[in-house]
């Protein structure tokens, strides 16, 4: 649709966004003769070319297309650019050829103490997954290395390292989407917990410092202390994909729902947290925080565990997870070594928002949650 066209219909629409349907304090623009704005997209008619709907003008690009460069989806660059972008989400008219269905896979490695065992062992799951027809597929975190405050600097790389370089080349050979759990990463001195992305084409897609550091201590149970050894990250990590947009985060960082909130204000509608709960905090919380998540946002969830193994200083609860925009379970596993396979509808997400909008029902004018570093 012409900006001119658009103007004579919807008064008052600056022409420089379109909102996606259920985005908090973003109602659709009031188009002639209607006197409520609407809590759904206008049916609009835009020219079809080679089968592909034509998206709407954004003030960025938007990478719903294969192997979108890196530069297309940092999400630092773009909103530092342009703050108003954190509002923005791209649509495409209901009928269009954008990919509304995919299959996503979470490997519940166990995890050893050899580092290259572990990363050949992870090739051979990923080369599996795609095989079965996985698009994105997500690691564990730490697949690399025992989970450990004494462990992260004697297996930290830099990055690119050893185990990001394979990544991105077994991304590229199995034509995925690769969330690459964690790994202990070394950087000027310092030792962070870090998930990179990387897209079809081999390029690094994010790059997710873990936020929370995992400092806990439950007398009789449990103490860890992250912060011994590890630096916090200081960054949102979101990633594109023809599918939707992905957000990012590690293990502790699904405790703190204002991060889960932000990525869903941004467009996310999956959220990845690679995570190794263990066996006191893990049938607590694990699968409580999951829904919770997936339910105040109306978005999917996967949660990426190591298998469990006894015999280990830190036992993994296990039990990956992918839960649905209502809070449903579509696939867990257990505790042993396996895939996690889930088939994901983004045509079910519309319509929870469609039927309980409580993103467009959230009261700005009494509250807010910001990302406030940009």
């Amino acid at each position: 649709m012409e900006k001119a066209e658009t103007a004579a219909r919807f008064p008052g629409w600056a022409g420089e966004e379109w909102r996606m349907l259920g985005s908090p304090r973003l109602p659709w623009p009031r188009p002639k003769g209607e006197s409520e704005p609407r809590l759904s997209p206008p049916r609009l008619r835009s020219p079809l070319v080679a089968g592909r709907s034509q998206r709407f003008l954004l003030p960025f690009k938007s990478s719903c297309v294969p192997h979108a460069p890196a530069s297309c989806v940092n999400p630092s660059a773009r909103l530092a650019a342009s703050p108003s972008c954190a509002r923005v989400h791209s649509f495409m008219e209901p009928g269009s050829k954008m990919m509304a269905q995919f299959r996503l896979a979470l490997i519940q490695l166990r995890v050893s103490s050899v580092k290259a065992d572990n990363l050949t062992r992870a090739g051979e799951f990923i080369k599996k997954a795609a095989n079965q027809g996985a698009k994105i597929i997500s690691l564990p975190e730490c697949f690399n290395s025992p989970y450990g405050a004494k462990f992260f600097p004697e297996y930290a790389e830099p990055i690119p390292g050893e185990c990001t370089r394979r990544l991105s080349d077994l991304a590229k050979e199995c034509q995925v989407y690769l969330i690459g759990g964690s790994i202990p990463e070394e950087d000027d001195g310092k030792f962070y917990n870090t998930c990179t992305v990387f897209g079809p084409d081999g390029a690094l897609l994010a790059k997710h410092r873990k936020l929370h550091l995992f400092d806990i201590d439950i007398p009789g149970r449990i103490r860890f202390q992250e912060s011994e050894t590890l630096s916090a990250g200081d960054s949102l990590s979101i990633f594109e994909t023809p599918y939707c947009k992905v957000g990012v985060g590690i293990c502790y960082d699904i405790r703190f729902a204002e991060l889960a909130q932000i990525y869903s204000q941004r467009g996310c509608q999956l959220l990845v947290y690679p995570g190794a709960f263990n066996l006191t905090t893990g049938p607590a919380h694990w699968e409580l925080l999951q829904r919770g998540r997936a339910v105040d946002n109306q978005v999917f969830v996967a949660t990426a565990s190591p298998a469990r193994d006894v015999d280990s200083s830190y036992v993994a609860w296990g039990h990956s997870t992918v839960v649905s925009p209502w809070g449903e379970i579509l696939a867990q596993a257990d505790t042993d070594e396996t895939i996690v396979y889930a088939n994901i509808d983004l045509k079910k997400l519309l319509e929870v928002r469609q039927q309980i909008p409580v993103l467009s029902q959230k009261r700005a004018d009494l509250y807010a949650v910001e990302w406030k570093k940009v």
